[in-house]
């Protein structure tokens, strides 16, 4: 294992600091994607019943496991959950939210909103608030776009609807403030491929994987590595696991093994996002004002 010392340090972010007595933060996140994520990709799927049952694990088998975990080591996290599941699993939802976590926005069919027009985007995010309110009466404060999609009109959506975070892009260490254009700013809790389950666990013939399917072993290695490194650069360990992939017996194990291995960690602030977010929403820092880059013209120098 990687001495936490031994790893870079981030690069200073002016005016950021974590709350007194830490020097890093972990978040365990948890897209309880059901049915939604294939169904969006292919709706055909939903006559391929042996496919339904695999993502039907996650709300039936995988969330009261991985609630058993979280329990175990008294530690909140954060669960993103897409209208459809919400309609669909209503008492699983619930269940989530009455052990105490927090349940974000994560789309209504898991739908990618890279290539949608504003409008379009803007329905989709309502009818999942619509949904997320109708089952758990909470509205979320923070959302991840469903296959980590957003698009250029993500931000302002996001704060005129009342959001305070994020957590969709891949560009820092650290949580940052994004700039939404005229409609003001958000704070952003970045993410990485590399920490999130679906990569190494997930294989459905003709719809996602290679069928290389990673032990759980390797997996937490990999993220024990990449945690270590982010303590001893001062960041934010941000992992994404799915009820359906990591609620499975062998796979929870490694994670729960990993979570006992965060706690170990001194001056390691383990939260959810929101909590994360509303401490660096006041922090004095200068948002980021990124923008879509312009292309050259086809005719340009060469």
């Amino acid at each position: 294992m990687t001495d936490p010392a031994s790893a870079p340090a981030a690069p200073a972010s002016p005016g950021f600091s974590w709350p007194a007595g830490s020097r890093a933060a972990a978040c365990f996140t948890f897209d309880v994607d059901a049915e939604s994520a294939i169904l969006a990709a292919d709706p055909m799927a939903a006559g391929r019943r042996s496919v339904m049952s695999h993502q039907a694990y996650g709300p039936r088998t995988g969330v009261p496991r991985l609630l058993g975990i979280l329990d175990r080591a008294g530690i909140r996290a954060t669960f993103f959950v897409p209208g459809y599941t919400a309609e669909r699993w209503p008492a699983v939802v619930r269940s989530i939210r009455d052990a105490g976590h927090e349940i974000g926005h994560h789309g209504y069919l898991h739908e990618s909103v890279a290539a949608l027009s504003p409008e379009a985007e803007e329905a989709v995010l309502i009818r999942g608030l619509t949904a997320l309110d109708a089952v758990t009466g909470q509205r979320p404060s923070g959302w991840r776009a469903p296959m980590w999609e957003s698009s250029w009109s993500s931000a302002g959506l996001l704060v005129k609807h009342g959001f305070g975070y994020d957590s969709s892009l891949m560009d820092s260490d650290l949580p940052y403030l994004l700039t939404a254009g005229a409609a003001g700013r958000l704070v952003e809790l970045p993410i990485h491929w590399s920490l999130d389950d679906w990569e190494p666990y997930v294989y459905l013939p003709d719809l996602s994987g290679s069928g290389a399917i990673a032990s759980p072993a390797d997996v937490v290695a990999r993220w024990t590595l990449e945690l270590d490194a982010l303590v001893a650069a001062g960041g934010l360990f941000n992992l994404t696991n799915h009820p359906f992939v990591s609620g499975r017996p062998s796979r929870a194990a490694g994670l729960e093994s990993l979570i006992q291995h965060a706690r170990s960690i001194d001056g390691l602030w383990i939260a959810t996002c929101d909590e994360i977010a509303r401490w660096v929403a006041q922090l004095p820092l200068e948002p980021v004002d990124d923008r879509r880059p312009e292309l050259p013209a086809a005719d340009g120098p060469g």
